[in-house]
């Protein structure tokens, strides 16, 4: 019970106008901190109109949200008209809220009958983490503090608005999410284990057969299957779907769940459904390989079957069916069901699979990509699915074999995928397209990786091809893994065509321009890391080159006609298009639109002797007056072209710095090269030897001098999760945390593969609004890459590839730079890749740009 100097104590007593009784009176505001502790989503069902009858049509989920004041926690549902907050990530555990307004709200479900205090969070402003006040994580143990009132939940928390047992995760609807999971899960196993005391301890045998179970269904003899089924059924887990759930507004189901396990016997194979609350009990505790016991099951019709056959569903209820999981021992060797079977497949052998075709991989990751989102191609769209690129290579071919790999009910998991981890995905599919092939999810797809014991369980770990692999990783360094191994940032794959007319071939023809204000609002509508690609007609009206956290001094050009016309939209700032932020009330991020360009702006340029040889003899280095800072008063500072085209050219203020490669420290020996990759491989039992030696490789880099130009232009900083971080080791859990979805990372915590970057800013040929873009030609020279056609590296060729050449040395940014004079007037087919990064931060990424002919 909270005390008299509880903050919820002294606003929220107001407000009470009696039991289970709200009226618009009753609203109160907090004008003090207050701290988000958890947030909690959950799908509404037939009672939201009685709790939000003026919110009907705003959406299908609703919000549970565990607030603080340092002395107690109380919690709320946000209404719903706050849900963008969420699911922008605008609000999120961890950050402080003031200005929050209470409202009494009735009673919840029945599924929640101790809370008796019961509040609605109508608005609330959020408040930087950085800001003062408020209380942190680190001032007290949330978990100790008491309940406000009589909200104290009685046993585990449930939904507050809606007849629901469970939540969903934030960001998906495939996952598990909450304590009840673990805690239905043990508790289950535990009385199974009971029941399994008062069975034979080995000689066990089936009293029915699959093959029974589906003769005397199908062809009449349906005394055998009628009602519930008590006759003990002993299969193996053949494969195992994720979670599917089919939760619906106009339904009350409290667990809305249900998972397809493949079992099979001597006899035959069939689908066993778990349904409901049995997923919850049982999901997590049951794996592809278990060998289990069904009891009090029904026989039915298969629904999704091409020809006639039968699923076996499993229930909590009507009947509460027996599940128990068995050891190999216990059943008698004449009874046992087969194993498992599996179909690897090396990069190599990939190369000619056909479309659809089924096939299980191992190999060593060596970039994690970042998870996004992309919304379901079903009749609503509405549902979010999320994914992320892996990227594995086996040593069979110059290959790698790329995963598409959305959430497999695998949480866990799926946050243990780092690089240098041995990766075994199962039950994929191949996807082809006219140039390149990747890999992608099935109902059934399950992942394994190093660090969570899951391959010494697995009996794939005897197979020849997984043998061979372990071989083949034996013979790698970890330092030369390490170089190559990334993490996050900006990722597209395939890589979109070359050419207008092929890529309009894959879009069958329709590309779907959009004008520049509907571009806006499409870009507006992205929830949290919601991924989806654009196109628009525009042209190039300035291009800079900037390196990170040096922003302040940048190369550039702009086109000098475009921003004098007197039609140009570039000095109304709402004729361009800003990054979303939030309402008034809401902080906004320090990456804010970009102030057009002033009409009377003039930037000096002046020709250099240098240029690249692959250039017209017109291109030149542009240069401007300096401006040396104080401590560098009287020494001019000039633009130099670097001396190896080879080395990527970086901006420095004072004098070259030598670039030191990251090093890993891996253990105090120091002459052991192949740790990590040895530890990956013993969960495989696998043994291997390490080297005497340990090279050392440290790149040095050339630097460049230059100046800063009056007026420069002020693009907003690159996102730190567009640039792909080099992986380390070290602190592999929190660079995977910062990865995640809600995760963050501080600018400079980790290195960058790239320091440097283009902006392009456009101009819609359809109603002239600015659009400021992100372009990363040279990022095709990072491992995470497929290797693209050389072409003569004019801006014209460089846009339709989205890179520099592969062939040529590309050419240094200063000359580029000088190029961009042969974008003036140019009409453009500009494809962008939108992402929306969470709060006011939205990465929009120039992929390609194709010229216009006629």
């Amino acid at each position: 019970m909270a005390g008299a100097g509880c903050v919820f104590h002294r606003t929220l007593t107001r407000s009470r106008s009696g039991p289970n009784k709200a009226s618009p009176s009753s609203a109160v505001v907090c004008r003090e901190f207050l701290y988000v502790v958890d947030l909690q989503r959950y799908s509404r069902d037939q009672g939201f109109p009685v709790y939000f009858p003026q919110a009907v049509l705003k959406g299908d989920d609703l919000y549970d949200a565990t607030l603080t004041d340092g002395e107690c926690r109380l919690r709320v549902t946000l209404d719903p008209s706050l849900n963008r907050l969420v699911e922008r990530n605008i609000l999120q555990p961890g950050l402080a809220v003031m200005n929050a307004t209470f409202s009494t709200a009735m009673t919840a479900c029945p599924a929640a009958p101790g809370e008796r205090d019961s509040y609605r969070l109508v608005s609330v402003e959020v408040k930087d983490e950085d800001e003062d006040g408020g209380v942190r994580r680190s001032d007290v143990d949330w978990d100790s503090l008491p309940w406000f009132g009589s909200s104290e939940p009685e046993g585990p928390l449930v939904p507050l608005r809606a007849s629901r047992s469970v939540f969903l995760p934030l960001w998906n609807n495939v996952d598990y999410s909450g304590e009840v999971w673990r805690e239905a899960a043990l508790a289950d196993q535990e009385a199974a284990d009971q029941e399994e005391d008062e069975e034979p301890e080995e000689g066990r045998r089936p009293a029915v057969t699959i093959s029974e179970l589906r003769e005397s269904f199908l062809y009449g003899r349906r005394a055998v299957t009628r009602g519930t089924i008590q006759r003990e059924l002993i299969v193996r887990i053949i494969n195992k779907s994720h979670l599917m759930y089919y939760g619906k507004t106009d339904r009350n189901c409290e667990c809305p769940y249900k998972a397809v396990l493949e079992v099979r016997d001597r006899t035959g194979s069939v689908c066993v459904v778990l349904w409901n609350s049995v997923c919850v009990s049982w999901y997590r505790c049951l794996k592809p390989g278990d060998i289990i016991s069904l009891r009090r099951y029904r026989v039915k019709q298969h629904y999704q079957a091409e020809l006639d056959d039968i699923e076996i569903s499993v229930n909590s209820r009507n009947p509460a069916a027996r599940i128990s999981v068995l050891p190999e021992s216990s059943v008698s060797p004449d009874c046992l069901p087969p194993a498992p079977t599996y179909s690897f497949y090396n990069s190599k052998e990939l190369l000619d699979r056909p479309n659809d075709a089924l096939c299980d991989v191992i190999g060593l990751l060596t970039f994690s990509g970042r998870p996004e989102r992309i919304r379901s191609k079903d009749s609503r769209g509405a549902e979010l699915l999320e994914y992320r690129w892996l990227r594995l290579e086996d040593g069979t071919s110059d290959q790698p074999i790329m995963v598409k790999l959305f959430s497999t009910s695998q949480p866990e998991t799926h946050l243990r995928l780092h690089p240098l981890s041995v990766i075994v995905c199962t039950r994929l599919k191949t996807i082809r397209s006219s140039d390149h092939s990747y890999l992608t999810n099935t109902t059934y797809t399950q992942v394994y990786c190093t660090g969570l014991g899951h391959h010494s369980e697995m009996s794939y770990r005897k197979l020849r091809p997984v043998r061979q692999f372990l071989q083949w990783l034996k013979s790698q360094d970890d330092e030369e893994v390490l170089r190559r191994a990334l993490i996050g940032g900006f990722f597209i794959y395939p890589p979109p065509p070359v050419s207008l007319e092929t890529y309009m071939k894959d879009r069958r023809g329709e590309l779907g321009f959009l004008r520049g204000a509907e571009l806006q609002r499409e870009v507006e509508r992205l929830s949290y890391r919601e991924r989806h690609t654009f196109c628009i007609q525009a042209t190039v009206t300035m291009v800079t080159y900037s390196c990170r956290g040096e922003e302040d001094r940048c190369l550039f050009w702009t086109d000098r006609a475009s921003s004098l016309c007197p039609s140009s939209s570039s000095s109304s700032p709402s004729s361009r298009i800003p990054y979303p932020s939030p309402s008034p009330s809401l902080s906004s991020s320090s990456l804010l639109p970009l102030p057009s360009t002033p009409r009377s702006f003039r930037p000096p340029l002046s020709s250099s002797s240098s240029s690249s040889p692959s250039f017209s003899p017109s291109s030149a280095v542009s240069k401007s007056t300096p401006r040396t800072p104080e401590h560098r008063a009287g020494k001019r500072k000039q633009l130099l072209q670097a001396e190896t085209p080879t080395k990527r050219s970086v901006l420095r203020e004072a004098a070259p710095i030598p670039y030191q490669s990251p090093r890993v420290t891996l253990q105090p020996e120091q002459n052991n090269k192949t740790v990590i990759l040895f530890e990956a491989s013993m969960e495989f039992l696998e043994n291997t030897n390490a080297d005497d030696n340990n090279d050392e490789d440290e790149d040095d880099e050339d630097a460049l001098s230059f100046v800063t130009a009056p007026a420069l232009p002020t693009f907003p900083p690159v996102a730190v999760e567009t640039l792909p971080m080099r992986y380390d080791h070290t602190r592999r859990e929190e660079q995977a945390a910062v990865v995640a979805l809600g995760g963050s990372v501080m600018p400079g915590r980790f290195d960058s593969t790239l320091e440097d970057y283009y902006n392009l800013r456009l101009r819609a040929l359809s109603d002239g609004v600015l659009i400021d873009t992100i372009f990363l030609p040279h990022a095709s020279s990072s491992s995470t890459s497929p290797l693209l056609l050389p072409h003569s590296n004019t801006w014209t060729s460089i846009l339709s590839h989205g890179a520099f050449s592969s062939h040529t040395p590309p050419p240094s940014p200063g000359d580029l730079i000088a190029m961009a004079s042969q974008l003036t007037n140019q009409r453009l087919v500009c494809v962008l890749e939108a992402c929306h990064l969470g709060g006011a931060l939205t990465e929009l990424v120039l992929s390609r740009a194709f010229q216009l002919t006629s």
